[in-house]
C-alpha cells in the first residue's frame, strides 16, 4: 500500500478538510500515517492568512522534500488558490491544488504516482458554486469532532486574503449535516463544533440561518454537547441567541471575533462594527446564557494605530472580561488594502504592543478561571494525564484538571476518557481550574 501523511497548517475548518481528505485516500487504498514517518505521499494543507503561514508552508515543503526526495509532495490548501502564480514557482511541490474541488486531489496524486509528472489543478471560484461535499468520520487525539458547515466570506475585511482563498458563500445541507453527525455518534463522539469560514453567514442566499443547523444537531441522539467555532458578532441576532439558548446541548462559550476595541482601527479595519455595539452584543449573549464565556482574537499594529487608540484597544478588553484572547501581531498581506496603507508599524513596536497586550489580557483570564472556582459543572474527560487524572473542558470552555479518585489495582483498567462527568471546581492552578469529581449522578 502507499502511505500518505497529512501536515495541516491554519484553522479548524484546514484539520476537518485534512482529516476528510485522510479518509477520502484511505477509501481509495492509501495507508495514512503521521507525518513524522517514511511515506511515498506528503501532503501540506496550507494557510495564507499572514505571509509568516506562507513562510511555513515553504520551509515544510523544503523539509518534506530534503528528507524525502523520492516521495510526491502535494501542497494544497489556501495558499495556491490565493496565489496560484507564487504556489507553480515552488520546485518541491510536485502536485499543487487548491481550496476549492479537494476531491480532485485524490486523482492528481495518483497520477503524479503514475507518471512521475507535475500536476497543477487549482480550480478558481465562482460565484454560484455549491458546498462541496465531504466528511471527516474520526479526529485523531480528539474526543471531540469539528464539522464544516459553512465555507467562503463576502466581508473583506481590509487585512484579510480569505474571500480570494475560500470564494463565494456557501453551506452545508442539512441533511447532509445530519448523516455526519450520525456517522460521528456511531465512532463514539459525544461533543460536536460546528465551524466555517464565516460561521455566522450560514444559510446565507437561503431560508436557513446558523441556529437552524445549531438546532438540527441538538437534536441528534448521542450528541451531548454542541459548540460553535469563531463568529462574525454582527450576524448574530437576538432571534439567534434566542434559539441557541432554548438548546440543552448547547454549549455558551462564544468566540466573537474582535480584532480591535478601537472605533477609529476598526473602521480602517473594515470591520463592521462599533465598540459599543460589540459590548451590546456581549452583554445580551450574557443575559441569555448563565456563565457564558467570551472569547476573541486581538490585532495589534494594524496600520496607523496610534498609542491612543492600542490603548483603547487594551481597554475595551479588559472591561468585556475574556476568558481568553489570542493576540497578535499584524502581518502585511499581499493582495490586501492593508498592505497598501501607510502608517505601517515597525516589527519591534508590534511585538511590544503584542506583549502588553498578551500581559493584561492574561489578567483577565485569571480572573475568568478564579470566577469558576465553587461551581459544579460537567466537564468532557479528553485525556488522562496520570493514574486518576484526567484534562477536560466544562461547556463554555474552562479547562479543568480533574481528580478522580482510583481503587488499588483498577489504576490501568479505568479510563474515563471521553466521559462527561460532574466536578465541583477547586481552585485555578497553571493556567487552568482544578476539580475533583462531584457527588451528582452525571
Amino acid at each position: 500500500m502507499v502511505r500518505i501523511a497529512f501536515y495541516t497548517l491554519g484553522c479548524k475548518v484546514n484539520q476537518y478538510e485534512s482529516e476528510a481528505l485522510s479518509s477520502r485516500f484511505s477509501q481509495e487504498g492509501f495507508t495514512v500515517v503521521p507525518p513524522s514517518e517514511d511515506a511515498e505521499v506528503y501532503v501540506v494543507n496550507s494557510c495564507t492568512v499572514t505571509s509568516g503561514g506562507d513562510k511555513k508552508t515553504r520551509q515544510i515543503l523544503r523539509r518534506f522534500k530534503r528528507e524525502h526526495p523520492g516521495a510526491v509532495i502535494a501542497l494544497t490548501g489556501c495558499f495556491p488558490q490565493a496565489f496560484p502564480d507564487a504556489a507553480e514557482k515552488l520546485p518541491e511541490a510536485d502536485v499543487i491544488t487548491g481550496s476549492y474541488n479537494r476531491a480532485a486531489l485524490v486523482d492528481s496524486v495518483k497520477s503524479a504516482l503514475s507518471t512521475g509528472d507535475r500536476v497543477i489543478n487549482i480550480t478558481p471560484h465562482k460565484q454560484g458554486e455549491s458546498f462541496e461535499r465531504m466528511r471527516a468520520p474520526r479526529f485523531s487525539e480528539h474526543t471531540r469532532a469539528f464539522v464544516k458547515i459553512e465555507d467562503g466570506c463576502d466581508r473583506y475585511c481590509s487585512y484579510c486574503i480569505i474571500p480570494t482563498a475560500r470564494g463565494p458563500i456557501r453551506s452545508k445541507p442539512l441533511e447532509d449535516l445530519q448523516e455526519e453527525l450520525a456517522a460521528l455518534v456511531d465512532n463514539g463522539y459525544k461533543e460536536v463544533v460546528l465551524v466555517g469560514i464565516n460561521l455566522s453567514s450560514y444559510g446565507k442566499g437561503t431560508d436557513l440561518r446558523l441556529a437552524d443547523a445549531v438546532e438540527l444537531a441538538c437534536s441528534v441522539p448521542g450528541i451531548e454537547r454542541v459548540r460553535l467555532g469563531s463568529l462574525e458578532p454582527e450576524l448574530l441576532t437576538d432571534e439567534d441567541m434566542d434559539r441557541f439558548a432554548a438548546q440543552d446541548k448547547f454549549c455558551p462559550q462564544f468566540h466573537l471575533s474582535l480584532q480591535s476595541g478601537s472605533a477609529s482601527t476598526l473602521k480602517r479595519m473594515n470591520r463592521h462594527y462599533t465598540p459599543e455595539e460589540y459590548l451590546d452584543i456581549v452583554s445580551r449573549l450574557r443575559a441569555r446564557f448563565t456563565n457564558a464565556s467570551m472569547t476573541t482574537d486581538i490585532m495589534v499594529g494594524f496600520p496607523g494605530e496610534t498609542l491612543e487608540e492600542f490603548e483603547e484597544s487594551v481597554s475595551f478588553a479588559e472591561q468585556v472580561g475574556f476568558a481568553k484572547v489570542h493576540v497578535f501581531a499584524y502581518s502585511r498581506r499581499s493582495g490586501t488594502r492593508a498592505d497598501r496603507m501607510d502608517g505601517q508599524i515597525p516589527q519591534r513596536e508590534k511585538e511590544r504592543r503584542s506583549a502588553e497586550m498578551i500581559r493584561r489580557t492574561d489578567q483577565t483570564r485569571l480572573a475568568f478561571l478564579h470566577s469558576q472556582v465553587g461551581r459544579t459543572e460537567e466537564v468532557l474527560l479528553e485525556t488522562q494525564v496520570s493514574p486518576g487524572e484526567y484534562e477536560g473542558y466544562t461547556k463554555n470552555y474552562t479547562p479543568c484538571l480533574v481528580q478522580t479518585p482510583q481503587t488499588a489495582g483498577e489504576s490501568d483498567s479505568v479510563d474515563l476518557c471521553g466521559q462527561i462527568k460532574y466536578v465541583t471546581i477547586t481552585g485555578v492552578s497553571d493556567g487552568r481550574c482544578t476539580a475533583v469529581l462531584a457527588d451528582v449522578k452525571s
